[in-house]
C-alpha cells in the first residue's frame, strides 16, 4: 500500500504539472505484482532533456525488491482538455492509480450540488431530501474500461475491482455476478500513455475485445465481439446520471444504475445498483464510521437504514490515500424512488460531522424485456 500510494501521489503531481510542458514519463513497475517496486521518471521537453534520456529504461538494483523484474509502461501522451477518449487508449487512474484501456465512452448528466444553478434544466429534491436547491445537469463524458488484473490486489483496499454486476439468469431474483476488473472512470481521471507493447493489459476480455492495430492511433481497435457486448448489455451498462456534493472538504459522487425487474412471490421486484466515491479534498485525516439512509419508494414506503462503515469497512482517507470507492444494490417493489443520507465521518481529535450524500433517482426506464447478457458474447 505504500508504493500504491507512492504511484498515487506522482499522479497527484503529474495532473498539476505545467500545461505548457510536454510530458514524458517513464513508468517502472513490478511485473510480477503490479507496481509495488514502482520508480517514475518525470521528464519534459521544456527542461531540456534529450531524447535519449527520455527513452532511457530506468533500473536500480539498490531499490529493486530482491527476485523482482522491473520493465517501462510507456510513455505519457498529453491530457484531452477538449474532446473524449477514443476506444484502445491506453490511461492511468489518476486517483487509484491502476492501469487501464477504455472500451467506449458514455455521455452522462452531471448534477453537481456545489455549482449554484439558473432555475432551468435542474432537478427537484425528492420528498424529505435535505436542501431545497434545485441542480443543473451538465453532460460529462465517463468511460467503460478494462483494468489490469496485476494492479487489482494493490487498489482493492481503496476500489472494489468487482463493482459491475448484473441480476442473473435465472429465478433466483436475489442472484448477482460480477465481471472482475470492468469500472467507470471519469475523463479528468484519465492520464494517457501508450506503449510499444501489443498486449499492455492483462485482462481476459482484451484479446476478445481489442485486436492490435499499429495503423490506428491509438494502435487498438474493437473488435466485433465488443460491439455486440455493448449493443446487447446497453441497457444494463448505461451511465446516464451522476450527482456530486462536498461537505466540509468531502466529496461524496454517486452513479445509480438501473439493473432490471425479477418475479418473487406474485410481486415485481426492481433493482439498482449504485456506485459511491468519497473523496477528501482537505489536509485533515478522517475516517468513515457510519452510513444512514433514507430509501423512498413510488409505492408510498420510507425506510431507514443505518449502519457501521461501508460494505464492511471503515476506510481512512488521508492526503496520501484521499478517496475509497465502492458498490452497492437497493431493491424496491416499485418501479422507481429515491435515495439519500448522510455518512457520518471522525476527526483524529475524535469529534465527528455529517457528510451530505447527494439525492438521486432510481428510475426503471429501461426495456425489462431483454435480460442482461452479461457475460456472453
Amino acid at each position: 500500500m505504500a508504493a500504491s500510494a507512492l504511484r498515487r501521489g506522482l499522479l497527484s503531481s503529474v495532473s498539476k504539472y505545467n500545461k505548457k510542458h510536454a510530458h514524458r514519463i517513464l513508468s517502472v513497475v513490478d511485473t510480477s505484482c503490479g507496481f509495488e517496486a514502482y520508480r517514475p521518471r518525470l521528464l519534459c521537453r521544456a527542461c531540456g532533456l534529450p531524447d535519449a534520456v527520455q527513452q532511457r529504461r530506468f533500473m536500480s538494483s539498490r531499490n529493486r525488491p530482491e527476485g523482482k523484474i522491473l520493465e517501462t509502461v510507456g510513455v505519457f501522451e498529453a491530457v484531452k482538455q477538449h474532446g473524449k477518449y477514443e476506444t484502445g487508449q491506453l490511461f492511468l487512474h489518476s486517483v487509484f492509480g491502476y492501469r487501464g484501456i477504455v472500451l467506449f465512452p458514455w455521455h452522462a448528466r452531471l448534477y453537481d450540488r456545489d455549482i449554484t444553478p439558473p432555475m432551468s434544466d435542474s432537478k427537484p429534491e425528492p420528498p424529505g431530501a435535505h436542501g431545497s436547491k434545485e441542480v443543473k445537469g451538465k453532460t460529462h463524458t465517463y468511460y467503460q474500461v478494462l483494468i489490469d488484473t496485476r494492479d487489482c490486489p494493490h487498489i482493492s483496499q481503496r476500489s472494489q475491482t468487482e463493482a459491475v454486476t448484473f441480476l442473473a439468469n435465472h429465478d433466483d431474483s436475489r442472484a448477482l455476478y460480477a465481471i472482475p476488473g470492468l469500472d467507470y472512470v471519469s475523463h479528468e481521471d484519465i492520464l494517457p500513455y501508450n506503449s510499444t507493447e501489443q498486449v499492455p493489459i492483462q485482462h481476459e476480455l482484451f484479446e476478445r475485445f481489442l485486436m492490435y492495430n499499429p495503423s490506428k492511433t491509438p494502435p487498438f481497435t474493437a473488435r466485433d465481439t465488443l460491439k455486440a457486448w455493448q449493443e446487447k448489455n446497453h441497457p444494463w451498462l448505461e451511465l446516464s446520471d451522476v450527482h456530486r456534493e462536498t461537505t466540509e472538504n468531502i466529496r461524496v459522487t454517486v452513479i445509480p444504475f438501473y439493473m432490471g425487474m425479477r418475479e418473487a412471490q406474485n410481486s415485481h421486484v426492481y433493482w439498482w445498483r449504485y456506485c459511491i466515491r468519497l473523496e477528501n479534498l482537505g489536509n485533515e485525516v478522517v475516517q468513515l464510521r457510519e452510513r444512514h439512509w433514507r430509501i423512498f419508494s413510488l409505492s408510498g414506503t420510507l425506510e431507514t437504514v443505518r449502519g457501521r462503515g461501508v460494505v464492511g469497512r471503515e476506510p481512512v482517507l488521508s492526503k496520501e490515500q484521499p478517496a475509497f470507492q465502492y458498490s452497492s444494490h437497493v431493491s424496491l417493489q416499485a418501479p422507481s424512488g429515491h435515495m439519500w443520507g448522510t455518512f457520518r465521518i471522525e476527526r483524529t481529535d475524535g469529534s465527528h460531522f455529517d457528510v451530505r450524500i447527494p439525492p438521486f433517482s432510481l428510475e426503471s426506464n429501461k426495456d425489462d424485456k431483454a435480460p442482461p447478457a452479461g457475460y456472453t458474447f
